[in-house]
């Protein structure tokens, strides 16, 4: 619904592009200070405190390193502010084309960069309420970015507008206030579970913090994951530099095609690892290698189950998605076509980018970072050779079809790896349950491909009912037959979801 509203009242121009950029940057470094470095370093080893110095020792080490992690997000963010036209340079350079498409850009920055601070610290409380098995919380939260984002567009648009204010920075306002909103939620989580952090901002208080053995582990564990974590921005980084250099849009076009490559992405892999992470590193504290292997084998079950369906879905329904979700207002039957190419690319390699979100924790639950940083680099050198051969042929498209490859390779080398450390031994019955997934697949692909040049998906902008309506039975209908196949094969999809 946001990105629907977001596509039908600015549509793909430089104003959007110049906002997608704008937030991006909090987002990049919210990558290194949340769920990124920081929750790769910190999860391990909250769990390894819990299990073997109990809560008390360990609501100590939260607030430690609630304290330190704050002081880091002052200065991030003071520096950010200041430093936001040299960001924005850095980032998309190509905005310089636009009439004052790169100033709005600074302009946007400046007002959402404090977002990194609250989702930071929404991070460590995630970490804590996931450690003890708290998961609703944390995965509902992000819901009031959105709420917020949908409120600012809603009301606060139309009244930026009517006070001569560009309507789009509406947008930047809502981003604040959701990360206001989620960081009060989870400390309210963290209150009621007794671990709400104790944070001393004294001089004593950062010393004592830092002199603490734990959290300098968690420091020591945050510079390889930073390395990789910083692979990861640097490819974005790039690409987003290409884009902004190519049509007028293409940031845009790429934004919203991510969008629904996210989707699945988020409600799969992000969920499995989320779930996964606390589970692995507490089997690992216990010595535990049978249950270790057993977790993953179970993960990667479920994101070849869920993930291939959804990637051939990607792949031969794109258009009519696109043209359902976003076709409306400002959104035109060119920026349709554009986002759709760009989806086809992400949609090749969307079992990789779900398979990484599985496979990175059997890595970090051990505290080894390094051999996940070691392969990110490999593929970020991979990706960019990728983009000179396919950016020409394509343009934006060649970015997302480079992106969709290197995660195909990210995922293959990680799971090469972990078998050959002996960390996970895949259970019997791979091939079989392979087989019968692929062939349901390919039964629902025929179905899709049907129905995709069946209807006239951007003709009927006018009939916008009609067309959600026969999205939705299209959707409905290609999952049950996917199922369908699936049991007639003879794969016990809730003995599987039971393991």
């Amino acid at each position: 619904m946001r990105e629907l509203l977001v596509a039908s009242l600015f549509g793909a121009s430089a104003m959007t592009d110049a906002f997608n950029v704008a937030f991006r940057i909090p987002n990049l470094f919210r990558r290194l200070f949340a769920e990124g470095a920081f929750s790769q370093a910190f999860v391990p080893v909250l769990a390894a405190s819990k299990q073997q110095q109990g809560e008390e020792a360990t609501h100590l080490l939260i607030d430690r390193v609630a304290t330190l992690l704050l002081v880091v997000l002052i200065l991030t963010c003071v520096l950010g502010v200041a430093g936001a036209p040299i960001l924005v340079w850095i980032m998309a350079s190509g905005l310089k084309q636009a009439p004052n498409s790169f100033e709005m850009a600074v302009f946007m920055t400046r007002w959402m960069f404090p977002y990194i601070g609250f989702m930071s610290l929404v991070a460590l409380a995630a970490g804590v309420l996931n450690t003890w098995k708290r998961f609703a919380l944390p995965a509902a939260t992000p819901v009031l970015l959105n709420i917020s984002m949908i409120g600012a567009m809603w009301l606060g648009a139309p009244w930026f507008s009517s006070m001569g204010v560009q309507p789009i920075y509406a947008l930047a306002a809502g981003v604040m206030l959701g990360g206001m909103l989620q960081l009060g939620v989870q400390a309210y989580g963290l209150k009621r579970l007794g671990m709400l952090p104790r944070i001393g901002l004294s001089l004593a208080g950062i010393r004592s913090a830092w002199a603490d053995p734990a959290t300098r582990r968690i420091a020591t564990l945050m510079i390889p994951a930073l390395l990789g974590v910083s692979v990861a921005q640097i490819s974005l980084i790039i690409n987003t530099q290409i884009a902004s250099h190519l049509a007028s849009g293409s940031v845009s076009w790429l934004t919203y095609a991510d969008r629904l490559m996210e989707f699945p992405t988020a409600l799969l892999g992000v969920a499995l690892g989320v779930v996964l992470m606390p589970q692995l590193a507490l089997a690992k504290a216990a010595n535990d290698p049978a249950q270790y292997s057993a977790m993953l084998d179970w993960g990667l079950r479920l994101v070849v189950l869920l993930a291939v369906p959804c990637a051939v879905a990607l792949l031969t329904f794109s258009r009519p998605l696109v043209a359902a979700l976003y076709h409306y207002g400002a959104f035109t039957d060119r920026d349709v076509q554009q986002t759709t190419t760009a989806l086809m690319g992400y949609g090749a390699g969307l079992v990789g980018l779900v398979a990484i979100k599985v496979l990175a924790p059997g890595f970090y639950a051990s505290q080894d970072i390094r051999t996940p940083v070691k392969i990110a680099v490999v593929v970020l050198v991979i990706t960019q050779l990728l983009n000179l051969l396919l950016v020409p042929l394509l343009q934006h498209a060649g970015l997302a079809l480079a992106i969709g490859i290197g995660a195909v390779i990210n995922a293959l080398m990680l799971l090469i790896g972990l078998v050959r450390r002996g960390s996970y031994k895949p259970a019997e019955g791979w091939w079989t349950f392979l087989m019968q997934v692929m062939a349901a697949s390919a039964l629902m692909a025929v179905f899709l491909m049907w129905c995709a040049g069946s209807n006239d998906w951007i003709g009927l902008r006018d009939q916008s009912f009609k067309r959600i309506w026969l999205l939705a039975l299209v959707v409905i209908s290609s999952a049950a037959i996917y199922f369908i196949a699936i049991w007639g094969a003879g794969l016990k999809v809730r003995k599987l979801l039971q393991r």
